[in-house]
């Protein structure tokens, strides 16, 4: 008895499929960050008024930056990482600009004068989850469409 098997259409319908897959990855990491960067924006403090802030070198030169009360949660951005990602692995990165607001780092974290503030922590113990099914459910609608 003799069996002969074509696996050429097989082997192109897992390619179809893989390209789906793959083509999936993308929207669904970013439905997942998009759950973390809204905690992160509504869990950042947000003072009455805008305030001062000098670095280490106020002391050589006096100098003092003036940030606009909100600074803090506009400096908060999510990115497509192309370095991180590749075909089938999506990355987003999502983190505050220390340009726009550079004492961010001391607000989540605290400093040896001041009580820590976190929001960007927070927001991602507390987002997993939902970040996790929010990423499912895209995946999942994708592939089924």
């Amino acid at each position: 008895m003799r069996v002969k098997i074509n696996l050429a259409q097989f082997k192109d319908a897992l390619g179809e499929e893989r390209a789906k897959y793959n083509a999936a990855a993308r929207p669904a990491a970013q439905a997942g960050a998009q759950v973390i960067y809204d905690l992160a924006r509504a869990k950042a403090p947000v003072s009455s008024s805008g305030h001062y802030f000098h670095g280490t070198s106020f002391k050589k030169t006096g100098q003092k930056y003036y940030f606009a009360a909100g600074s803090l949660k506009s400096s908060i951005y999510q990115v497509f990482s192309k370095d991180h990602s590749s075909a089938t692995r999506a990355t987003y990165h999502i983190s505050w600009n220390r340009t726009k607001a550079p004492y961010a780092w001391m607000v989540e974290y605290g400093t040896s004068r001041a009580a820590a503030h976190p929001f960007m922590t927070p927001a991602i113990v507390e987002g997993q989850a939902l970040a996790i099914q929010a990423m499912r459910e895209e995946f999942v609608r994708l592939v089924n469409a």
